[in-house]
């Protein structure tokens, strides 16, 4: 199996015509990397892995960073409908894995209902990190004062 196709649960190997779907399905969704690499399934999950576990620990950027730095979990969107349906089931569990994870992890804008459609986009990580000495705007540590609200008391800041 490459590296570039998702390793199924079950014992039933993917079949040739899965594998060029997932592939054809990832092209599409997710275009190259920075390298001019493709994308594959399995990149793009570890990405989406990489800033769950960034979120996790406390986040260091400033709010349009985080921004851009979904861009994986929105490629994931795109990609997810155009997967084999087997494929999509073999590999849910993982993302919903992964999504839970980055809940836990942050809040929703205030007086915001969560939708369904690129629900991570209106997040917060819980902690932030500021550098040392830093001075906050009104609470918030640098990069993140544009946000449309006072900073809600659930997320912390650290240095």
């Amino acid at each position: 199996m490459s590296p570039q196709t998702p390793a199924p649960a079950d014992e039933t190997p993917l079949t040739a015509e899965e594998y060029a779907a997932v592939q054809a399905a990832v092209a599409s969704g997710a275009g190259l990397r920075n390298d001019g690499q493709p994308w594959t399934l399995n990149s793009l999950l570890e990405a989406w892995k990489y800033l769950v576990e960034e979120v996790e620990e406390g986040y260091g950027w400033c709010a349009p960073e985080l921004d851009n730095d979904l861009w994986c979990r929105t490629a994931l969107a795109g990609v997810w409908r155009l997967l084999p349906p087997r494929v999509q089931t073999l590999r849910q569990s993982e993302l919903d894995a992964l999504d839970a994870r980055f809940r836990a992890a942050t809040i929703p804008w205030p007086d915001r209902d969560e939708e369904p459609h690129r629900w991570w986009e209106w997040r917060i990580p819980r902690i932030l990190e500021a550098e040392p000495g830093e001075t906050l705007w009104k609470g918030w540590p640098m990069g993140w004062g544009m946000m449309p609200f006072p900073k809600p008391d659930t997320v912390q800041v650290v240095e």
